[in-house]
């Protein structure tokens, strides 16, 4: 199952652009924490601990305990990040709060098995990966880490399917069918045309006495 991530957080008292400026300000960036039927709770963070599960990848799935200093502990979901659009450095943090019993939509990364071992892609097929993620419905505590697909047997023209997912740990998927997750695609063939042969030139005329072209030969006259 996944992990669960600790946040170090401060509470922060005022809303609005100018409060969130101030925040950026003394170097920290602004988040809020939502949801839960509860007031939105507005805190600040380190930029280096944002930075850090951002640069880990798959944070859209992973679990937070935002741990508010001198306060409680929330658990949480990392929703949405804004970024400076010059520098990319981290504006705003979003965290959904975790209601007991209800569950959370996220996206999930897929992980293919025995690729070196495809019969497909032996024969030169081509893994064409559709989705890298698969959006579901999970358990907050029971969100896998990854969903596997294994490809073992999968010869060219092979479509992996949600169905073909080794175990979906209970989750629902967002897409209410059996959608392509993978195709074995054929190699893709170059053929090569070749050039049509040049047309022979014609013969220069004959050349007559003094090195002139002799003149054509008048027609027959009809007797």
């Amino acid at each position: 199952m996944v992990q669960t991530v600790r946040i170090e957080a401060a509470a922060r008292e005022r809303a609005g652009k100018g409060a969130a400026r101030a925040t950026r300000r003394e170097g920290l960036v602004p988040a809020v924490i939502y949801g839960a039927k509860q007031e939105a709770t507005l805190v600040s963070l380190d930029p280096r601990d944002v930075m850090k599960e951002l640069q880990k990848g798959g944070w859209q799935s992973h679990l937070y305990e935002v741990a508010l200093k001198g306060g409680e502990t929330v658990r949480t979901v990392m929703r949405d990040v804004q970024f400076h659009p010059v520098t990319d450095r981290p504006l705003h943090v979003d965290f959904q709060r975790l209601a007991p019993g209800v569950r959370i939509r996220v996206r999930v990364p897929v992980h293919f098995l025995n690729e070196d071992t495809c019969p497909g892609i032996k024969e030169g097929g081509v893994l064409n990966v559709v989705r890298r993620e698969i959006e579901v419905l999970a358990n907050p505590d029971q969100v896998p880490d990854a969903f596997e697909i294994d490809l073992g047997e999968a010869t060219i023209g092979d479509s992996l399917r949600w169905s073909a997912v080794k175990s979906n740990f209970g989750t629902r998927a967002v897409i209410e069918r059996d959608f392509v997750v993978a195709t074995v695609a054929p190699p893709t063939v170059i053929e090569e045309v070749e050039a049509p042969a040049p047309a022979a030139a014609a013969p220069p005329p004959a050349k007559g006495k003094g090195g002139k072209a002799a003149a054509p030969a008048a027609p027959a006259k009809k007797k």
